[in-house]
C-alpha cells in the first residue's frame, strides 16, 4: 500500500530544497508544491510537482489533497490560506522566523505572528518553527557576502559596538528539525523556536565569519544608531557599498538570545556549533 505523500509548499525554495533532499534520503515520500515547475526542475530533485499559487485557494487545495501532512516553507503570512486548504486532520509544520519577537515592527514580523496566531487559533495538531538568522543554505551566500565587505572595510561602524546578541543556526539543523517535527505526533498547535547552540555578541559573530574566510577581521568601532540610519540612504548612491536598510540596523540594537531547550526536548535537535557551521560553509564555497 502506498503511503500518503507529505506536501511541501515552497518545495524550490533554500530550506524547502533542503528538506526535500532530506525527506528523499529517508526514503519518505514528498509532493513539491511549486509556482514555477521550471524552478523545481533546475534543483535536480525528483517528483511531479503540483502548481499552486498561495493566493488562489481552490489551486492550492488541490495541492494539497491527499496529503498525509503539510510542511510550509513559505513565508508564514500565508498560514490562514494553508488552514484553509489543508486536508482535514493533516497535522501541519510552519515556518516562522524569530522576527516574531522583534521590538521593531514590521511587515515581516507582523506577517510572521500573524501566521503563529492563525495556527494556534485553529487548534490543530502540528507546530510553527521560528528559526534565527538562517546561514549555511545551498544557494545562500549572506554569510560570504558578509566576509566579502568586511575584507574590504579598514573598520566595521556597528551601533552599540556590536555588543547585542545573535544565535544564528545552520541549514543543517532547521532541516533537521523540520524532518523531526514532521515525524512527530502533535495533540495541538506549538510554537518552538530553532536556533543555534549558544548566543554571542554580533561583534563576536563577524570575527568568527573572518576567521572562517582565512583573514583578520577589522577592528570593531561603536557608533550611535542615529547617525548609521541618516547615512543609509548614502548607501544606494555609493557603488560597492551593501544595501541595508534602517529595520536592519535597528534590530542590530536588540539581543536576538533564545532558550533552546524545547527544540532539543521536543524535536531531539542538538544545534552544531557556529565555528563547525561556518567551517561547513565556507568549504562548500571552496569546492
Amino acid at each position: 500500500m502506498n503511503q500518503p505523500p507529505i506536501a511541501v509548499i515552497g518545495a524550490s525554495g533554500r530550506s524547502g530544497v533542503a528538506l526535500c533532499r532530506a525527506l528523499a534520503a529517508e526514503g519518505l515520500p514528498f509532493r513539491p508544491v511549486v509556482r514555477d515547475a521550471g524552478r523545481w526542475a533546475a534543483t535536480g530533485l525528483f517528483g511531479e510537482p503540483r502548481l499552486a499559487d498561495l493566493r488562489n485557494p481552490a489551486a492550492l487545495r488541490d495541492a494539497l489533497a491527499g496529503a498525509a501532512r503539510v510542511v510550509s516553507c513559505a513565508h508564514a503570512r500565508h498560514a490562514p490560506s494553508i488552514l484553509q486548504a489543508a486536508p482535514a486532520g493533516a497535522p501541519l509544520v510552519l515556518m516562522g522566523s524569530t522576527r516574531r519577537f522583534s521590538r521593531w515592527a514590521d511587515d515581516h514580523g507582523d506577517g510572521v505572528r500573524r501566521g503563529e496566531a492563525a495556527l494556534m487559533e485553529s487548534g490543530r495538531p502540528g507546530v510553527i518553527l521560528h528559526p534565527t538568522m538562517i546561514y549555511g543554505a545551498e544557494g545562500e551566500d549572506n554569510v560570504q557576502r558578509l566576509a566579502a565587505l568586511l575584507r574590504r572595510l579598514p573598520i566595521a561602524p556597528l551601533p552599540g559596538g556590536g555588543a547585542s546578541l545573535v544565535q544564528p543556526v545552520h541549514q543543517s539543523d532547521v532541516t533537521r528539525a523540520l524532518v523531526s517535527a514532521l515525524r512527530r505526533e502533535w495533540d495541538g498547535p506549538r510554537a518552538v523556536v530553532v536556533a543555534g547552540p549558544e548566543p554571542l555578541p554580533y561583534a563576536d559573530f563577524l570575527r568568527a565569519v573572518c576567521r572562517a574566510a582565512g583573514f583578520a577581521a577589522p577592528r570593531v568601532v561603536p557608533l550611535p544608531l542615529a547617525p548609521l540610519v541618516a547615512l543609509v540612504p548614502l548607501l544606494r548612491i555609493i557603488p560597492r557599498l551593501p544595501r541595508i536598510r534602517a529595520a536592519e540596523l535597528r534590530r542590530l540594537t536588540e539581543d536576538k538570545a533564545f532558550d533552546t531547550g524545547p527544540m532539543r526536548a521536543l524535536l531531539g535537535v542538538d544545534p552544531i556549533g557556529l565555528e563547525e557551521g561556518l567551517r561547513l560553509t565556507f568549504a562548500r564555497r571552496a569546492a
